[in-house]
């Protein structure tokens, strides 16, 4: 009964511990069990995807991790009064897979149906448009015209657009690269005819390849959004509340604009 008793009044020091350490928020009535779940041995591991430059970067000059969601993490940690570790990773299929590891306790990906049978999602904090990319000469001139036999579509392996193609491309077939960054590297190198990626990822790549258009308009809208592992009820509660506090606060809005990215969209508040 002795050490029944002094477990208990560990575990509620530690909780009352917890609350004091973070700072007052729309989410203070659950941040000490949403701390609990979130941080693994005392910090929160935050998966970092440099698949998609709208999220994150290397910093040209250090090569340390920047960008919105790099910032967001911190954010939290601060909030929680905990330390955060960032997980990097050089694509979103290879963040998911490193859930199958227990390596990371929160995430920033993109909300999509299949992911969500071992994710849980936030709603989106920004929202970005996938685009195609085709050969300068390519008798291609529109969205409408890429779905059709004999054409194959460089895409970034369990990337979002993948997951996405995969479930709606009745005729085009897909090809698809390690990593997003790769796609019209990709699509040149084995004379596709067409990349599918992130609009600003697309852009940046028909600066740099010569003999290459991007098509004009978008084939689907990409909602980025924080998440963390199935079971983990009170960290996605925490996480959800989270989010709409950073998109009103205008912190959202101002990451992006501090990293330079220009073309993505706030989401609007959750309903």
């Amino acid at each position: 009964m002795r050490r029944a008793a002094l477990w208990l009044l560990l575990k509620t020091l530690l909780i009352a511990a917890f609350a004091a350490a973070a700072p007052a928020s729309a989410a203070d009535a659950s941040a000490p069990e949403a701390a609990a779940e979130l941080a693994t041995g005392g910090r929160i591991r935050a998966a970092i995807n440099f698949g998609n430059p709208v999220l994150a970067t290397r910093d040209a000059v250090t090569g340390e991790p920047r960008g919105v969601s790099v910032d967001l993490a911190r954010e939290l940690g601060r909030r929680l009064g905990l330390p955060v570790e960032l997980v990097l990773y050089s694509a979103a299929g290879k963040v998911v897979e490193g859930l199958k590891a227990n390596a990371w306790d929160i995430a920033f990906v993109a909300i999509d149906p299949a992911r969500a049978v071992d994710i849980e999602f936030t709603a989106p904090y920004v929202i970005i448009e996938g685009a195609y990319l085709v050969p300068a000469d390519s008798k291609i001139r529109s969205n409408s015209e890429v779905d059709r036999d004999g054409v194959r579509i460089a895409v970034g392996a369990g990337s979002a657009y993948d997951l996405y193609l995969a479930r709606e491309l009745k005729h085009a077939l897909l090809v698809r690269a390690p990593t997003s960054p790769r796609v019209v590297d990709t699509m040149v190198a084995q004379k596709l005819e067409v990349a599918a990626g992130v609009k600003q990822q697309l852009e940046s790549d028909a600066k740099r390849v010569p003999g290459v258009r991007l098509l004009e308009g978008r084939f689907m809208v990409i909602e980025q959004a924080m998440a963390t592992p199935k079971g983990r009820a009170a960290g996605v509660r925490y996480l959800a509340q989270f989010v709409e506090e950073m998109k009103a606060s205008g912190f959202v809005t101002a990451a992006l604009a501090r990293h330079g990215i220009a073309g993505a969209t706030i989401a609007p508040p959750a309903k």
